[in-house]
């Protein structure tokens, strides 16, 4: 079974960055193969990954919808649930060291949760498989109450450099332990610390009983492959926050 890694967060806390540092850790130190799940509606890990989108669970969903209502003849007197099935492998993008499945925007209305529930049955089924899966969720806690998080070792919580994105950790990790998530560690990452707040920020998080995994500084490198389009997975060794990401991980023991 793999060990899950999922990274939450406000919106605008670099919580995608962080989840695709953390592919590129397990890529690159553990050397064993990670499933990636874009589990945002706003899909933007590929560009993070440097990988593009041939097809997204929320697109298959609507087709699958489209041909029901068609009545349209299926390959091979195949049921639904095992075109669909077949689809949703098919839609998995490969690239060096990981694959990625991408929940993508539902077109019709009310069909969030109908996505959700399929991200997480294939990422549930898909985990026997994998050593790692690394799950970036949308952003704020609606995907929680929804349970599309579940079954993972360790959850970071990702705020940035600001009081109202301490507490909003707060509300997440208070929302973790109030729907009683199987969720075996979380911790926050305090990203985009650009100077001494960072400090007077984890006196604020301990004191509200929130474990700290690490402080992420301000990186000019993500800024520049972010203004370039560049897949910031290609950042080198020297890059500040790969390190600061790095030692948080191996904190961790993963």
């Amino acid at each position: 079974m793999a060990f899950v890694v999922a990274v939450a967060g406000k919106g605008g806390t670099g919580k995608t960055s962080i989840a695709a540092l953390t592919i590129k850790y397990l890529v690159e130190k553990k050397k064993r193969a990670v499933l990636a799940v874009d589990a945002d509606s706003n899909s933007c890990l590929n560009e993070a990954l440097g990988v593009d989108i041939h097809a997204t669970i929320g697109h298959l969903r609507e087709e699958s919808l489209q041909t029901i209502r068609a009545g349209a003849a299926r390959p091979g007197g195949m049921s639904m649930e095992q075109l669909f099935d077949y689809q949703v492998q098919q839609s998995i993008i490969e690239a060096k060291g990981f694959d990625l499945m991408v929940m993508g925007r539902p077109e019709g209305p009310g069909c969030y949760c109908a996505a959700n529930n399929i991200i997480r049955k294939y990422t549930d089924k898909l985990s026997e498989t994998y050593p790692y899966v690394v799950i970036d969720n949308e952003a704020g806690m609606e995907h929680l109450s929804r349970r599309t998080t579940h079954k993972v070792d360790l959850l970071l919580i990702i705020s940035d450099p600001t009081v109202r994105g301490v507490k909003t950790a707060q509300r997440i990790a208070d929302l973790v332990k109030e729907l009683d998530l199987d969720v075996e560690k979380h911790a926050l990452i305090i990203n985009r610390v650009s100077g001494e707040e960072g400090l007077e920020l984890r006196k604020l998080a301990e004191g509200l009983d929130l474990e700290v995994a690490g402080i992420v500084p301000q990186d000019q490198k993500i800024f520049e492959y972010d203004l370039l389009g560049k897949a910031i997975i290609g950042l080198n060794e020297d890059s500040i926050a790969v390190k600061a990401v790095n030692d948080i991980l191996e904190k961790f023991g993963i």
